[in-house]
Parts: C-alpha cells; structure tokens; sequence
C-alpha cells in the first residue's frame, strides 16, 4: 500500500525514502516550500514506518556553568556577555550523580553531562578530566540510563578515553548552516565543531547534534543545516527554538518570534532527510510553542525531547511531557529505564530542585511580562 497525502513533492519524497533512498539538499528545498499539513502527514508516515511509535526523552546537567570563552551570541554562559546568571566550577562526581538519578526516576532514557567551556581538557585541567570521567563512571555504573555528555572540543585521545569508559552518545550542536553561523559565533569555526564530531564517531561514540531555530537563519539555512548533519551522520537530532537570554545578541538584536508551523514544518522535513534518527524536541519549546504546537511537533515526525530543566532555563515537568506523548498516540521509550510513567505524574506536583544553574536566566517569557 502507497502511503498519499495528494502532494506529489511529499509523496514521491515519502516513497523515496521508504524505499531506502537519502534525500538530497534539492528535495529538502522542494520539502521545506510545501503545506505544512502536508509535511507533517508524510513526515509521521515515515516515523510509523521506520520507527518504534515511542517517544524518547534524555535529561542533562549544567555540570559547570559560566564563564566560557566563546562568544556563541545565544549563550547566556558566555563570558563575553554580562547575563546574570549564576556561575560554578565542576559540580563533581556526586552531584552529578544525584541529577542522573532524578532523571531516571523522571523517565529519561539518557543523560547528559554538560561543561560550559570550549573544551574539557585533559592536558590543561586534569583534574577537572578526571572527575568527569569519574563522573561517567558513577552514572553508568549506577544507573539505568545511558550516560551522553557535551565536553567541547575533543582531542583524538580524548575522545578515545571517553568511548572506553562507555560513553554512549558525544553531543556537539552545529546551531546552523555553515553559510550561517559567522552570524551567531566569531570565536570559532563550522568547520572546527564538525572536526570534533567526527574525532568522536571515529572513536566509536554515536552523534547528538542538532540546530537551534529562529535565530535569523532562513529556512534554506535550515535545510542545509541538516545537509550537514547528514554528511556527519548522526543518530540523535536535537532541535532547540531560541529563547534570548536578556544580555545575549540574539535577545538585542530583537528577533522575530519564530511560528509555530515553522517549526513544526522543520521538524517533518528532518525527519524526511534523517528518517532513521531520533528527531528530538530540546530547549525554547515550551516558550514557542504552546501544549498544541508541541504535540503537534510529534504528529510531524520527532520522536524525541529533552525533559526537565536546560543549562541555564527552566524546562517542562516530566509529568507534562508524559501527557504530551499520548495526546500525540505516543509511548515514551522505556528500552534503557523501566520507569513507572504514573508514579511520574504522581510526583508531578513535589518536583525536588536540581541543583543546576536552570532558571537564572531572565529570558524571554520573563522579559515580556516585564513590560
């Protein structure tokens, strides 16, 4: 049976792609044009077909927040940007272990561990490197979570050391197209975060890297971000929508709100250009999109979120994200962690507080009841 939504463009991209042909960057152009209904009809088709019909939620900590040297124009832990926030060095091994353990009573099925810093250096800070290789040890030891982490820019032996002690998913966000991103950092190249991808799948670690939307890019910047991650290859795309942080460029610039069906046309076209990867819902959606527009995310081809708190914002309880899924006629992902999901929505209203830098951030909700 031939899946029609009545859109040819959709259609013949659908069929393509179930017949295990790779989209090209002309039929993600072509794609990103057409209805969004149309998109998102296709889109989940293929999620149905190459999917588990499962939602898969990881959760992260700010393992050290602040005072980072890049100057990426969306990041309120930049030194270069007088944001507020609150700074700490490395929280250690324990703490870090604790918020896994949150996450894991939450439902997530991973769990990422977070440095805000160019790159986690085992030359130049050696202690700090042996206390997150400490740090993967304890969650993947005393867990049922897979242990992800973002460390910055990773030397070959480095990332050697990191896939031994397990580390199972390497996380390093492109944010946008090459052609773009000059736009949002100065202090380093495209070029130099794909090289520290690839130095991680070389050492046998999978790929988290995604994209932030609504930063000015255009949605032809959209397509040719993912033309990029395909090159790459990735198994965890995560799409986060901008949140200006009062203090960043991109909240002084004073963007346009990115629409709804923006990001719900987005996300139907990753999911047709990376069809066997998890397409995940991340930061800024609760801000951008309503309870609506995220189920509706789910309807157009993502199969994954990131749940609870950001780095330095807060996120969505796991309870809401629960009832999201099955608004949509999803389940969440248990294959790592057999968690209760009612026991979850039980917990629901004596969340406990994690002891991150989330929610020091006077972002964009925040600024408009300002006013």
């Amino acid at each position: 049976m031939v899946y029609e939504t009545g859109n040819q463009t959709v259609d013949d991209a659908v069929t393509r792609v179930l017949d295990g042909e790779r989209l090209d960057r002309r039929d993600g152009l072509a794609l990103i044009a057409q209805p969004v209904d149309d998109l998102a009809a296709g889109a989940d088709y293929v999620r149905t077909q190459l999917g588990d019909d499962t939602v898969d939620a990881c959760s992260i900590v700010n393992a050290k927040a602040g005072n980072c040297a890049e100057d990426c124009g969306f990041c309120a832990q930049s030194v270069h940007f007088d944001t507020g926030i609150d700074n700490y060095g490395f929280l250690g091994p324990e703490k870090i272990l604790e918020a896994a353990k949150r996450a894991e009573r939450d439902g997530a099925q991973r769990f990422g561990i977070v440095v805000a810093e160019k790159g986690v250096s085992k030359e130049n800070r050696p202690e700090e490197w042996a206390e997150v290789l400490e740090a993967i040890r304890l969650v993947r030891d005393e867990t049922d979570v897979e242990v992800d982490a973002s460390l910055g820019i990773l030397t070959e032996e480095e990332a050697a050391i990191l896939a031994e002690e397990g580390l199972n998913h390497y996380n390093h966000n492109i944010e946008t197209s090459p052609r773009y991103f000059p736009e949002v950092v100065q202090t380093h190249t495209f070029e130099k975060r794909v090289e520290t991808l690839r130095v991680a799948k070389e050492a046998g670690m999978d790929l988290c890297a995604g994209v932030i939307l609504g930063m000015g890019e255009s949605p032809t910047d959209r397509v040719d971000a993912a033309m990029a991650l395909q090159d790459i290859g990735i198994s965890s795309l995560p799409v986060n929508i901008l949140n200006p942080v009062a203090g960043t460029p991109m909240a002084e610039q004073g963007l346009p709100d990115i629409t709804t069906e923006e990001v719900v046309k987005t996300i139907a076209v990753y999911r047709l250009l990376h069809p066997e990867s998890r397409v995940r819902l991340t930061g800024g959606r609760e801000v951008n999109l309503d309870t609506d527009g995220q189920v509706a995310a789910l309807e157009a081809g993502a199969d994954g979120i990131l749940t609870g708190d950001y780095l330095t914002t807060e996120g969505q309880t796991a309870a809401d994200d629960l009832e999201i899924m099955e608004e949509a006629g999803l389940e969440p992902n248990t294959e790592a962690n057999e968690f209760d999901p009612e026991a979850v929505k039980e917990r629901a209203a004596d969340e406990t507080e994690t002891e991150t830098a989330a929610g020091t951030a006077q972002t964009k909700s925040e600024l408009k009841s300002d006013d």
